[in-house]
């Protein structure tokens, strides 16, 4: 019988499901805004990924569950931070991976692994928005657009426009102000997401980064942010294919519940959702 396995990442704006198969391979995802009813957002992109993988609940046999709401997966069989998911999801794809940078829609975290790919530092940014991908989607909304045009419209930018304020209210000033100035909303947002990844770096260097560089969360999925710390970095970074940059956490959680379903040798009791 195949013995799948499941990571749930309750995300303070994102929830992703991710199940494995007996081989560790992706069968089934699923994502969610996360809103203020945890555990049935966590229930919905479970339900939706088993669905994807043509399986049910009892076919999982352990469930492992991260991020900040993950006290509130009610079917977990166990919990983990969403530093060690994540650095089982970027070692998954890249397994030389040596710093991840994490950018989500609240919060912004450096990682710096060991050659086990376990955390060795870290360094967290939950202090403004402006340090997060909530500020990109932000200005978006702000000048009309929807946060799936982020990406093809940034695609057609000139040059970015300098957005250097530190603390999201000024910043949010600064996009007003290019605005009033007939600045084109590409340009616009370009700066927006330049200037993310220019405070990313500082957040890299302090926990004493080194390569490879794995970049994971949301706002990987508009490749000017990769573009950025790539060139300031002058060395190339790794970014998961397709939109699993987003999945990373919860493709990690999975990955540590097959290690430790593979501890255990066991079956565990299946569970309802």
């Amino acid at each position: 019988m195949m013995r799948y396995t499941a990571g749930i990442d309750v995300g303070s704006t994102y929830t992703k499901a991710v199940v494995l198969n007996a081989a560790g391979q992706i069968a089934g995802r699923a994502m969610e805004t996360t809103g203020f009813r945890l555990a049935e957002a966590a229930a919905k992109v479970y339900g939706e990924a088993l669905q994807q993988a043509g399986i049910t609940a009892s076919d999982v046999a352990y469930v492992v569950s991260t991020g900040y709401g993950r006290y509130q997966v009610p079917f977990r069989d166990v919990q983990v931070t969403d530093l060690t998911a994540q650095a089982r999801g970027a070692t998954y794809f890249y397994l030389k991976t040596r710093t991840v940078l994490d950018v989500g829609g609240q919060t912004m975290k450096a990682i710096r692994l060991d050659e086990n790919g376990k955390v060795r530092s870290f360094r967290v940014n939950d202090k403004c928005a402006a340090g997060t991908g909530a500020f990109v989607e932000k200005t978006a909304r702000y000048m009309g657009y929807t946060i799936e045009r982020i990406g093809p419209l940034v695609s057609t930018s000139e040059k970015p426009v300098a957005i250097s304020s530190v603390c999201a209210v000024f910043a949010e000033s600064e996009v007003i102000n290019h605005v009033s100035e007939g600045q084109t909303p590409a340009d616009i947002l370009n700066g927006a997401i330049t200037s993310l990844g220019e405070r990313s770096l500082q957040l890299m260097k302090r926990v004493q980064m080194e390569p490879e560089f794995t970049l994971v969360g949301g706002i990987l999925r508009f490749g000017a942010m990769a573009e950025v710390i790539s060139a300031h970095l002058k060395k190339p970074v790794n970014v998961p294919p397709d939109d699993l940059a987003q999945y990373s956490a919860a493709l990690g959680a999975a990955v540590l519940a097959r290690r430790r379903l593979d501890k255990l040798g066991r079956m565990p009791e299946s569970r309802a959702v």
